[in-house]
């Protein structure tokens, strides 16, 4: 099976030959700061540096180049209907999509044709959109004080995403598409069910019924502890999510009995890579009974952190293919 046959199939229930060994998210900074003065050499990609199935994020932002940057992070670009008509006429909603994206895609092309290279396509979701814009205070606020304008948002950003997804789809082969959302936190969702349905809803139906034909799996992208929002997303037509944090209380295994349809992508416990080969083993073990029954993608349940020695991620490594090809359903 090449890379991309290996992904589709361990995400869809189906027979594969071995999991994929993926990084999904890339290292932090200092991790790498601390790597090379551990003897990595400076490469522009490491994926295929240390052995792994070959990812690529294609990050597509509705943003246009020279947009106004908040002064501190989760202050507001809009607060009003007048701020978002002038930002959208100036600033949003490029046209055509994101040049530099779409240029690494066209250079991978012979590459991901073969199925050699992951794609994964993503763009900011329903909640994700609105905070953008809003602000991350203001934001809760806007569900209450500027319910017209939050649906316009969405609205716009829904056609938005069909357009730029369209085009893609249409130049290159993909893995899955991403909604980014980051709508949880360490105890649960940030909004209740009743808000969800109502700003969020109905777009993620005509998301997932435009994208539904194409055969890919569609993921949600959000942090903290979401067990609670699989019915959520599972009524709106979404296949599954990422990271799954182990310190947000979220459990694979638990996911797995209680959803057993639900994909998941992620989930290894970050926080044990730097204990030794007897932790790392303790939490593949965790997981082994989940990555034999399919549907189910592991990876570090966000980037590596910088406690990690290189040795500590070369001995990580091993036992990721190590227990991949245990997870071997044919």
């Amino acid at each position: 099976m090449n890379s991309l046959q290996r992904f589709k199939a361990a995400l869809n229930f189906q027979p594969v030959d071995r999991l994929p060994v993926i990084e999904w998210a890339p290292w932090w900074d200092k991790t790498i700061e601390r790597w090379r003065t551990e003897g990595l050499p400076v490469l522009e990609s490491y994926e295929e540096y240390f052995g792994l199935d070959p990812l690529y994020w294609c990050r597509f932002s509705e943003k246009k180049p020279g947009i106004p940057t908040p002064a501190y992070h989760g202050a507001a670009l809009v607060r009003n209907e007048a701020d978002y008509d002038k930002l959208r006429r100036d600033f949003l909603y490029t046209e055509p999509a994101d040049q530099e994206n779409l240029a690494t895609l066209k250079k991978l092309k012979g590459r991901t044709a073969k199925g050699e290279v992951l794609i994964s396509v993503a763009v900011a979701g329903f909640f994700y959109w609105p905070r953008a814009l809003f602000g991350i205070e203001p934001h809760f606020f806007a569900f209450y004080d500027h319910a017209p304008l939050m649906h316009r948002m969405n609205a716009d950003q829904m056609r938005y995403i069909e357009k730029t997804l369209d085009y893609v789809l249409g130049m290159t082969d993909v893995a899955m598409i991403v909604l980014n959302e980051d709508l949880s936190y360490n105890h649960g969702p940030m909004i209740s069910k009743d808000l969800f349905d109502e700003f969020m809803a109905p777009y993620y139906r005509e998301f997932t019924a435009m994208f539904r034909k194409r055969g890919l799996p569609l993921i949600v992208d959000t942090d903290g502890l979401m067990e609670e929002m699989i019915p959520w997303f599972t009524e709106v037509g979404m296949d599954g999510c990422l990271p799954i944090e182990r310190q947000a209380a979220n459990d694979i295994p638990r996911m797995r009995r209680n959803h057993p349809a639900w994909r998941m992508v992620g989930g290894f416990d970050k926080m044990v890579m730097h204990k030794g080969e007897a932790a790392m083993r303790r939490e593949f073990e965790r997981l082994l009974p989940v990555m034999k029954g399919g549907g189910y993608v592991l990876g570090v349940d966000h980037q590596t952190p910088p406690e990690v020695s290189l040795n500590d991620y070369r001995l990580y490594l091993k036992l990721f293919n190590e227990y991949a090809r245990r997870a071997a359903t044919r």
